[in-house]
């Protein structure tokens, strides 16, 4: 899931519990391609386990990471020698300033209106420097992956105070076109009530993703069906995108 879900403080701090490194395929793969980058944003960066790592294995440029969540950025600001900006892609103005860019956890699914992505889109390529990329991923909707958000397959992960907390999904609507609505609710002993989350994610085809990609000038560069580099196919998981500037 992406982290929308996790934007109250109380919830902020259970992401890396409930979304950790080791269970995620995506952040080794992306901390490669930061390795290789001296200037790096990250979209929706969370709680910054990316960022975070990369500075811990070594890297020297500069990190920023961006995202609209003040709660989830708390987390993130344990490590003060990365920049941490709160607000969303289209609210700065840094050209040409970041030879990566990456939006990882699923985070390109929450721009759900066409407008909003083509802001979105056409910001990440104002930002990128000549040779940049912009790397991220979206669920293959063929594979349908929200057949599975059901509270018979929840998770359950121990918090900070040692107290077990339980995560549901559950889709909440009809399916409608490329949207899928979905609530999470957090439940604990001891808690008044469960803390309901209500989120939208937007499932883009593959063709319908590079249409997007090429009205914003911005030209596929290598693309990808899951974190071990297999070929897209119509049962991939994952579209895992790399682009340039065209």
């Amino acid at each position: 899931m992406v982290d929308r879900v996790f934007s109250e403080p109380s919830l902020a701090e259970l992401y890396d519990r409930f979304c950790p490194w080791e269970e995620r395929g995506d952040l080794s793969f992306y901390l490669s391609l930061v390795m290789s980058a001296e200037t790096v944003l990250d979209v929706g960066c969370g709680t910054g386990q990316l960022l975070r790592r990369a500075r811990q294995d070594g890297h020297t440029g500069r990190l920023c990471g961006l995202d609209p969540a003040d709660a989830m950025l708390d987390q993130a600001r344990t490590r003060s020698d990365i920049e941490w900006i709160l607000g969303d892609v289209t609210s700065v103005d840094w050209d040409h300033r970041f030879d990566l860019v990456v939006m990882t956890g699923h985070a390109f699914q929450v721009l759900i209106e066409d407008d909003q992505l083509r802001a979105s889109l056409a910001a990440i390529r104002s930002v990128l420097t000549d040779d940049g990329r912009f790397a991220f991923e979206t669920r293959n909707p063929l594979v349908r992956t929200w057949e599975s958000w059901i509270p018979e397959n929840a998770v359950e992960v121990v918090g900070p105070a040692g107290v077990a907390v339980r995560m549901a999904h559950e889709v909440s609507a009809p399916i409608n076109g490329q949207l899928v609505s979905f609530t999470t609710a957090f439940t604990g002993p001891g808690w008044d009530g469960p803390q309901v989350s209500r989120s939208t994610l937007r499932f883009l085809d593959a063709a319908s993703l590079s249409s997007f990609l090429s009205e914003a000038a911005l030209e596929i560069d290598e693309q990808f069906g899951d974190w071990d580099r297999y070929p897209l196919t119509d049962t991939s998981p994952e579209i895992i995108t790399i682009a340039r500037r065209r």
